[in-house]
């Protein structure tokens, strides 16, 4: 068993900028990650662009520099790595965290590599890693995607995005582009205004000269091999489909959160960790959350340009209550 006084789990960027913060202040930390740092960003579309400038991304005091206004996700991942070689963090990569018991006043961790101990604990997991359910017939087929990569084998097949928001319309534009044949299909009645400004345009051009079939008021009924069912007006309509991107939206690990004690709170605003909102405890003393995870459902009240302001905030906690260390 390994004694370390602080783990972060999560190695996205919240995650990293309060590895970044606890170390400043001397205190040891390590950052245990089931995939590579930034591992979510990695998961981004290839040529997705950042909603934030550079600069509203950049954490521990490094320049984030690029010649656009706004960042594509090669550049973040080239950034977040130098970002990690420069501050010499301690990251476990490719190491999953399989449980958390708190036994006294320690966490006891166990990985599919290790088992450690430690006195104060931070998730910062995010929410990029479970995707929402779609609750339809044939939604477990294979052919049933939730995350969108690259839009080049989609070629003259048929394709059915069902969604309306961000990830949505990312993935609608990159297919037509590549020669797809794109039916959205969206609950709505109307665009959401959560779609990035600068995307709708041509989006909307696109719909409006036929390239892509946009259907607003359209409940998905089911999904068989070879065909989409949606519900629009009282009438059920069939289309041909290859492929489906259930581009639905994401969630925090609950359960996970739950084995670890951390009380989750459900009320006309949505769903949340219970944390004081000036530490970023949760209700499990010693325990934080920082980044978007914080926000539960409601994802875009938290973003990286907030986020990684967390860290700092809950240092502060932790040295205030900061007493020996761990015995070895």
């Amino acid at each position: 068993m390994q004694t370390i006084e602080s783990i972060i789990i999560g190695g996205g960027p919240c995650g990293l900028s309060a590895a970044i913060e606890q170390k400043k202040k001397g205190i040891k930390t390590l950052v245990i990650e089931k995939g590579n740092v930034v591992d979510a960003i990695y998961k981004y579309p290839t040529h997705q662009t950042f909603f934030s400038s550079s600069d509203k991304l950049s954490i521990g005091d490094i320049p984030f520099i690029v010649e656009e206004s706004k960042p594509h996700r090669n550049q973040a991942l080239v950034y977040y790595r130098e970002v990690v070689k420069h501050h010499n963090l301690n990251v476990n990569a490719f190491e999953e965290v399989l449980t958390v018991k708190k036994i006294d006043n320690k966490f006891t961790i166990t990985t599919t590599k290790d088992v450690y101990e430690c006195k104060f604990l931070t998730v910062a997991t995010g929410y990029y890693g479970q995707h929402n359910t779609l609750e339809v017939k044939g939604a477990e087929l294979p052919k049933v995607q939730h995350y969108f990569k690259e839009a080049h084998p989609y070629f003259n097949q048929n394709v059915t995005v069902i969604g309306g928001k961000n990830s949505a319309v990312d993935a609608a534009l990159e297919l037509e582009k590549a020669g797809a044949n794109v039916t959205v299909l969206y609950r709505g009645d109307r665009y959401s205004a959560a779609i990035k400004p600068w995307i709708l345009p041509n989006f909307e051009s696109l719909v409006n000269h036929e390239k892509i079939t946009m259907e607003f008021n359209a409940n998905v009924t089911e999904i068989t091999e070879d065909s989409v069912f949606y519900e629009k007006n009282g009438k059920v309509i069939e289309i041909p489909n290859d492929h489906v991107f259930a581009m639905i939206g994401y969630h925090p690990d609950y359960d996970f959160l739950k084995s670890i004690g951390i009380e989750i709170n459900t009320n006309e605003f949505g769903t949340a960790p219970v944390h004081n909102k000036e530490t970023f405890e949760t209700n499990v003393e010693n325990c934080y959350i920082a980044g978007v995870i914080a926000a539960g459902n409601d994802n875009n009240s938290i973003f990286i340009e907030n986020g990684k302001y967390h860290g700092g905030i809950i240092t502060q906690s932790i040295l205030s209550r900061k007493q020996t260390p761990l015995e070895s």
